[in-house]
């Protein structure tokens, strides 16, 4: 039997008992997932040059993992002036991808290569590897458990100190698997993912996958800018200051942005 779509359901629904009645509120209930907008509060200098692939704020301080092979690094940026506290390359045979803080750890994805570093949040310096099928994109945690995406819709979760999986959840929205799942960041109980070649951040529900609302940043960088940048990737949150940072791969500057209903 051919289905009708959830809009004409709702149109039917009210063309027939009225935007009032019970039966419109259930249609209403079940909409479209709600997108929101954004306003910008502040930028920040970035490095045009930073193929940037992870992003977290921690003490003041932001942390940024670059891509590409022969050009991947980590790096602690003072986020007011875009000055570089410590920075390491990593070994030209591997693209770097997401980091995420874990006591006194730094933890690194790598693309295609299957291993992972492990390296002294302070200092840079090396601590060990761990390994993981398939993919690597990006990671964020919350107090118990990593959490890591890898292209598809499904986040894994890795128990922080052996960094073995312990397991996952598939994203969707209205019932549809949403893969391209990007650099992710914890949110007052949400996970936020970029979507890979969009300008959209989906709102995760940690316990059931679905996205409950998405965030439209199109037009944030100005078109003029457009020319030698990459896409939309980076989300950093301080939970402290209540502050939200995007940015993307080459782009000249970091956003912050308060999130707002569309009119």
């Amino acid at each position: 039997m051919r289905r009708l779509p959830l809009s004409s359901l709702w149109l039917a629904v009210v063309l027939l008992f009225g935007a009032g009645s019970p039966l419109a509120h259930v249609a209403q209930a079940h909409a479209a997932t709600p997108v929101y907008g954004y306003e910008v509060v502040r930028t920040y200098p970035h490095d045009p040059n930073a193929f940037t692939e992870g992003l977290f704020l921690r003490d003041g301080f932001l942390y940024e993992s670059t891509g590409l092979e022969g050009a991947s690094s980590i790096r602690k940026i003072v986020l007011e002036t875009g000055g570089v506290e410590n920075e390491r390359s990593i070994s030209s045979q591997y693209f770097g991808e997401g980091i995420v803080d874990w006591k006194d750890r730094l933890i690194e994805l790598t693309w295609k290569h299957q291993i992972g570093f492990v390296y002294g949040l302070d200092d840079f310096e090396a601590r060990g590897e761990f390994s993981y099928e398939g993919e690597g994109w990006a990671l964020t945690r919350d107090d118990k458990r990593l959490i890591m995406s890898d292209g598809t819709s499904r986040l894994r979760f890795l128990d922080p100190e052996t960094l073995k999986e312990t397991g996952g959840i598939t994203v969707t929205d209205e019932g549809r698997p949403v893969d391209q799942l990007n650099e992710l960041e914890w949110v007052k109980g949400e996970i936020l993912a970029n979507i890979w070649k969009s300008d959209r951040i989906a709102r995760i529900d940690p316990a059931s996958g679905k996205v409950t609302g998405w965030i439209d940043l199109t037009g944030l960088l100005p078109l003029e800018d457009r020319a030698r940048t990459d896409v939309l990737n980076g989300i950093a949150y301080d939970a402290k200051a209540d502050r939200l940072i995007v940015t993307g791969k080459l782009w000249p500057r970091m956003y912050e942005i308060r999130v707002v209903a569309k009119p």
